[in-house]
């Protein structure tokens, strides 16, 4: 019988070792595109100390492109819809920090250090491992490995923005799109995320000749949270009532919802 803690021991490692493989292949994949970031940033106006501030300081990949982009689109009179932009797009790390919090642990500057590290890729592979030790290395290797990655290529491609020319030329403005694509791609597995999805994108399309650069995107998100509040209460309320679900009582049924 002591053979069981040495067993449980080496699949702890060696999961473990699996987890840091995997944070390190997808750290790698994800500061690739860390250089179209730079390259678009100085495209839209931004300087390179300006863009690699972004990179050192936001470090959340779906911000700063909305950022550039918005100011690129409208100047910088489109400031307020890009900040805005980006903070909605930002709003997202906050769920992220709180199912990462019983993994990273107690302790003020744990988890302060960590909050700069908790992005989506970061949280991906931690949430696809099995133990905290897995889940902590995958972690703290993706967010370290992205950190260093992103801002490295940052800026190389803000320095060889004037040497690349117009980006568009090249597809580096789909990378971001792509790669957010890919992240959400397994998610959409039921008919109301890609509902979402779907009236969300209509929304935003329909609405960018007429609005502000980034405001479709904000009018687009409502229209996401006001569905998604929706189906959190019900659309039935009595029914949910006469079937003791709901706030009333019972485990309410969330589709789409984390």
């Amino acid at each position: 019988m002591t053979s069981a803690p040495h067993f449980d021991d080496a699949h702890a490692a060696g999961e473990a070792r699996r987890a840091a493989r995997s944070g390190l292949g997808v750290a790698l994949a994800t500061s690739a595109y860390g250089i179209s970031f730079g390259a678009l940033s100085v495209a839209s106006g931004l300087d390179v100390w300006q863009t690699c501030v972004l990179s050192l300081l936001m470090f959340t990949g779906g911000s700063q492109f909305a950022f550039a982009g918005v100011i690129g689109a409208g100047g910088i009179a489109a400031a307020p819809a890009a900040i805005a932009s980006a903070s909605l797009l930002g709003v997202r790390n906050i769920a992220y920090g709180m199912s990462m919090s019983p993994v990273i642990g107690d302790g003020f500057w744990r988890r302060a250090a960590a909050a700069q590290f908790t992005i989506d890729e970061s949280t991906a592979v931690a949430a696809a491992q099995t133990t905290r030790r897995a889940k902590l290395v995958g972690f703290w290797i993706t967010g370290l490995g992205i950190y260093v990655g992103w801002n490295i290529s940052t800026l190389a491609g803000a320095l060889l923005g004037d040497v690349l020319g117009d980006p568009k030329a090249y597809g580096l403005d789909a990378a971001a799109a792509a790669a957010f694509l890919a992240l959400l791609w397994p998610r959409l597995r039921r008919v109301q995320p890609i509902a979402v999805g779907i009236a969300a994108a209509v929304v935003a399309t329909l609405l960018t000749p007429v609005l502000m650069p980034g405001m479709p995107v904000l009018v687009a998100a409502v229209v996401a949270i006001v569905v998604g509040w929706v189906n959190w209460l019900g659309t039935d309320p009595s029914a949910s009532s006469e079937a003791g679900i709901g706030r009333g009582g019972g485990k309410p049924e969330r589709e789409g919802l984390p």
